[in-house]
């Protein structure tokens, strides 16, 4: 699993039903565009299948996987990427509208807090992940503590929205 699950780990179980009731699991054909730079984008995307590239004038900058997340950087400044998101394959995603996100964080003060706070943790570790001085690709140890139940709880959200597990 990736690192996009250190947002999962600082959800509650009550988050993710909430969830897997706001999104819907989108089947991804291979080389299909989900995020295009310059368009605005709609929904917050967690991969749950599959392999994506993130291009930036058709050169391939990052590749992303199962339990990453797409959009996070549009959903929170509301400006258009600059880079574009492709399926490598096929590929499965869970499409949350960004409407019925901040809908619910109108209501509901602490899963606002904890998406947030689980945002700007997850940004933080990617942008140290680009610092070559602070040691490259290392995950934080606290960090390290809380993914294994991340792992469960990706697995949780798929059997959600698959209909295998009981809300």
């Amino acid at each position: 699993m990736r690192k996009g699950l250190i947002i999962l780990a600082d959800l509650k179980d009550e988050d993710l039903i909430l969830l897997s009731r706001m999104g819907k699991l989108r089947e991804i054909a291979p080389r299909e565009t989900l995020i295009a730079a310059g368009r605005e984008v709609q929904d917050l995307f967690v991969i749950t299948e599959g392999r994506f590239r993130v291009e930036v004038s058709g050169t391939m900058v990052a590749e992303l996987a199962t339990g990453d997340v797409l959009g996070e950087m549009s959903f929170v400044e509301k400006r258009a990427p600059g880079a574009s998101v492709l399926a490598d394959g096929p590929a499965r995603v869970l499409a949350i509208p960004r409407e019925d996100l901040l809908r619910e964080f109108a209501h509901n003060d602490g899963f606002a807090a904890r998406f947030y706070r689980a945002l700007a943790v997850f940004l933080s570790d990617r942008l140290r992940a680009m610092t070559p001085s602070d040691g490259g690709e290392e995950i934080d140890e606290g960090l390290l503590d809380t993914l294994h139940v991340a792992g469960d709880r990706m697995i949780r959200l798929i059997g959600l929205l698959e209909g295998e597990a009981d809300t």
